[in-house]
């Protein structure tokens, strides 16, 4: 039989609390309505009482949001639960998380106490927080090295006062999964009352073993599962949403139900990770740069047979449109031939030894292999296989004044002018460029990186337009950065299938 798996998702809470990643209430709205339309089953939204910021943006995030839990941090104190009720009062489903921590080193040095005194103390938290909703979840502080007998105890008592969840945090990352999968099974043995909660993990990355103690947590009988998205979190971050989430669904032996759409995976990690500045690592698992992009020969072989051989995802379930070949000195023939196809070159097997042959030489001096590279080294000139092409641009923009830009085409031999204005030169371009384009098209992704060093650098734009249900990729490169963007949305467009 299938059991539910509910995701508690607190990147407003936990993930916030990273330097330099702070939000105000609009952003927090926006982060929060994308964690509705991806499932999430409770969102924790704040810490009420730690700002008034934070105070507001719990209550205007339980007054935008339809039917996730919203839940409020508080500590084991009155003041804090007062507070976070207030904060709730809009919600249309509501919970406090409350509670204390509970190893050792805390209970002496934090709180200069007893066990048995901070037995007391969550017991009174719970319920008094049961005054004002009937969720009330319950933190043990530093689970991760309360010793076990001493943490049955907390959590019977705290369950017995009223507390519907108990989250078991492993707050400084420290726990083996085999360590934290065994305290998540002895709390379900030894504790009578288990059956009227649930079990919570909450764990921490400071050693990398945050997704993996979780995975533990859940197949020892948690049944919540509190996550951040791309794994942002207090220092090393905390267990990633998207891992937890793909892990389930990828593995059938986990017979477990969640309410996660995980095409909506890629989309909001995108979000949190624009408005959060906190970019995500090429090499993350399931939304990284570089998740679905091969450059093994080998690797790129197989996945052109058969995508399976290397891939245990597919891109389309996290929201990515597919997988990238990239090519590199590592790359095969197949690979080439590949990318060739699909920039419109088809080459016999001589003519693609040949270009292959080119194209290692060219690759053992460069890192990465761009398409216009590809089409030189194919003898197909990019500018002869384009039948739009940009003849001049000009654009006024400055402080204070409205960005204005003016453009030529030569669209198969025929000239055509626009101009438009914008909230900054790359749109007004790009708006100008779309009055001569009529079509429908969506610009998906924009990015910017320098080739070199300096000022004087030569920039490149990537670029992503959906047009007609496909996903097409353009590349522009010019000194001139709003230039090297209009020739990328060009390359795009050239792309077009017409």
């Amino acid at each position: 039989m299938s059991d539910r798996l509910f995701i508690f998702d607190t990147t407003l809470r936990d993930g916030e609390q990273v330097p330099g990643c702070q939000l105000n209430t609009v952003e927090k709205i926006q982060v929060a309505k994308h964690l509705e339309a991806l499932g999430v089953d409770v969102i924790e939204a704040g810490f009420p009482i730690s700002s008034p910021g934070d105070f507001n943006s719990v209550v205007e995030i339980s007054k935008a949001v339809t039917w996730p839990t919203i839940c409020a941090l508080t500590r084991a104190v009155e003041r804090d639960i007062d507070v976070a009720a207030q904060a709730l009062r809009f919600a249309k489903r509501k919970r406090i998380h409350t509670g204390i921590g509970t190893s050792d080193a805390h209970i002496r040095y934090k709180f200069n106490s007893s066990r048995e005194e901070i037995i007391e103390r969550a017991v009174s938290a719970v319920r008094y927080a049961r005054r004002y909703t009937d969720d009330v979840e319950f933190y043990a502080e530093d689970a991760g090295r309360t010793d076990n007998e001493y943490l049955a105890r907390v959590v019977e008592a705290v369950i017995t006062a009223g507390a519907t969840v108990v989250n078991i945090p492993d707050t400084t990352g420290y726990c083996l999964p085999s360590e934290y999968g065994a305290k998540i099974k002895y709390l379900m043995e030894h504790v009578d009352n288990i059956d009227k909660a649930i079990l919570s993990t909450h764990c921490h990355n400071d050693l990398g073993l945050a997704t993996a103690n979780t995975i533990a947590g859940v197949l020892n009988g948690a049944r919540q599962v509190e996550v951040t998205m791309n794994g942002i979190g207090e220092r090393a971050g905390n267990t990633a949403l998207e891992e937890v989430a793909m892990i389930i669904k990828s593995h059938n032996t986990i017979d477990l139900d969640m309410n996660i759409n995980t095409n909506k995976i890629y989309p909001t990690s995108r979000l949190v990770s624009s408005l959060m500045n906190m970019p995500v690592q090429p090499n993350k698992a399931i939304v990284g740069r570089n998740a679905f992009a091969h450059s093994s020969g080998i690797h790129q072989d197989g996945v052109l047979k058969n995508v399976q051989t290397y891939e245990i995802i597919d891109p389309k379930d996290v929201g990515i449109d597919d997988s990238s070949i990239v090519l590199t000195a590592r790359s095969g023939r197949a690979a080439l031939k590949h990318r060739l196809h699909i920039l419109g070159v088809e080459l016999d097997m001589d003519n693609l030894d040949k270009v292959y042959e080119d194209f290692l030489k060219l690759a053992d001096k460069k890192k990465d292999i761009t398409d216009d590279e590809i089409l030189v080294l194919a003898g197909a000139g990019r500018n002869d296989n384009h039948h739009i092409k940009l003849e001049y641009l000009q654009v006024t923009s400055g402080v204070g004044v409205r960005s204005v830009a003016s453009l030529g085409l030569n669209i198969a031999g025929e000239h055509f002018e626009s101009a438009a204005t914008g909230n900054g030169p790359v749109d007004a371009a790009i708006k100008a460029l779309k009055k001569i384009i009529d079509r429908h098209m969506e610009l998906k992704e924009f990015t910017i990186q320098a080739i070199s060093k300096g000022s004087d650098d030569m920039g490149k734009v990537h670029m992503q337009v959906e047009y007609d249900g496909q996903m097409y990729y353009g590349f522009g490169a010019n000194t001139d950065i709003i230039a090297a963007s209009v020739e990328a949305y060009i390359d795009c467009i050239n792309k077009f299938k017409r």
